[in-house]
């Protein structure tokens, strides 16, 4: 899948939308799938349980460290209890959207 359909633009940063498997074994983004209802999303994984949002805080630091960011800039936008999530990542939306699609290559 060419770009970052999983990812959108807005003020002051970008969303990512990603399927987050907690549990997984290890902390690690797994590529870039469609799902059924035709939404692109980034699937990642974590060794982190879905209690009390350990899972999300685990999902959250993953993404800084893939983005050279600092944890406080990635937050769960929607999706706090839910496998699909989005996160909003604060900063330069150019910037982002570019290393979001390398993520996806």
């Amino acid at each position: 899948m060419s770009g970052a359909a999983f990812a959108r633009t807005e003020a002051g940063g970008i969303l990512l939308d990603i399927r987050l498997t907690p549990r997984g074994g290890r902390d690690a983004i797994d590529g870039v799938a469609s799902l059924a209802d035709g939404r692109i999303v980034l699937l990642a994984r974590v060794r982190a349980v879905p209690e009390k949002g350990a899972a999300n805080t685990a999902l959250a630091t993953l993404v800084a460290d893939l983005f050279d960011l600092p944890k406080s800039a990635v937050t769960v936008a929607s999706g706090h209890t839910a496998r699909l999530k989005t996160l909003r990542i604060a900063g330069e939306p150019a910037a982002l959207m570019a290393r979001a699609a390398e993520l996806s290559a």
